[in-house]
């Protein structure tokens, strides 16, 4: 689960521009977000696979939460898969549940909803961070994202975030303080972002259809470096943290559309 605040800088985190509204209805979590074109693939009006890893990420992390308070869950993996581009799309709405959830991993399922018509699923596994001192703080129930609020985007989602292009293939997104998770770590939005990245520069930059990810260990120091291999449409992509002797942080796969 990642954090979207940072002491003093709450109303400027990265995450929290992308305006998502999460809360539980029942045994489900909702969360929701009106699109603006700062979300969109480059060239296209397609809503950003990284985006929606994102709020996927917090809908499920927000199940986590409950079910592993006081303890801070930590996302192991994450998949998301559409069958249909959120494209011109004004609002996306997304449901999760728990699939299954033992002492220390939970399963969680998300279902995508664009402007009223199914677009995709999810899955993420996660589980209690082993440090059991770690525990969530307050305020994450307290930050606002369990209020609508707009987004605040001014400049493209991957501007925003400080994400650049090193060559083709190859992109890095720096350790910022507003883009630090509970764990002053980056946050696995970010993440995302470097993955599509990578993909979107080492492939056709066609809008991905499909992203899994496997999170190994956490970007500490930065940058976040993510290579893309990318043929016929399928990739592969290795995170690493730069600043941590190229440590492997997370390993992913993508499909172009």
């Amino acid at each position: 689960m990642e954090r979207t605040d940072h002491p003093g800088d709450l109303e400027h985190h990265i995450m929290r521009d992308l305006g998502f509204s999460v809360g539980p209805v029942g045994v489900e979590m909702h969360g929701s977000a009106r699109i603006v074109p700062e979300m969109w693939v480059p060239a296209t009006r397609s809503l950003r696979m990284g985006i929606l890893a994102a709020w996927v990420d917090m809908v499920a992390g927000h199940l986590a939460i409950d079910l592993f308070t006081p303890r801070v869950p930590v996302t192991l993996d994450l998949d998301v898969h559409l069958h249909a581009q959120a494209t011109g799309a004004e609002e996306v709405r997304m449901v999760g549940r728990t699939q299954k959830a033992g002492r220390s991993v939970a399963v969680l399922s998300v279902d995508m909803v664009a402007d009223g018509s199914a677009i995709g699923f999810a899955h993420s596994t996660f589980m209690a961070a082993p440090n059991p001192s770690l525990t969530m703080p307050t305020i994450v129930r307290d930050e606002g994202l369990l209020e609508p609020h707009p987004a605040q985007l001014t400049v493209p989602f991957a501007e925003r975030a400080g994400c650049r292009p090193r060559t083709p293939g190859v992109v890095e997104i720096p350790m910022r303080p507003d883009g630090l998770n509970a764990a002053g770590t980056l946050n696995g939005g970010l993440l995302a972002l470097a993955v599509e990245e990578a993909a979107l520069s080492a492939g056709t930059g066609r809008p991905l259809t499909s992203m899994g990810m496997r999170f190994v260990s956490p970007v500490r120091v930065g940058p976040a470096v993510a290579t893309a291999d990318v043929a016929d449409g399928l990739g592969t992509v290795v995170v690493c943290d730069e600043g941590r002797d190229g440590r492997l942080a997370v390993i992913a796969t993508t499909r172009d559309g």
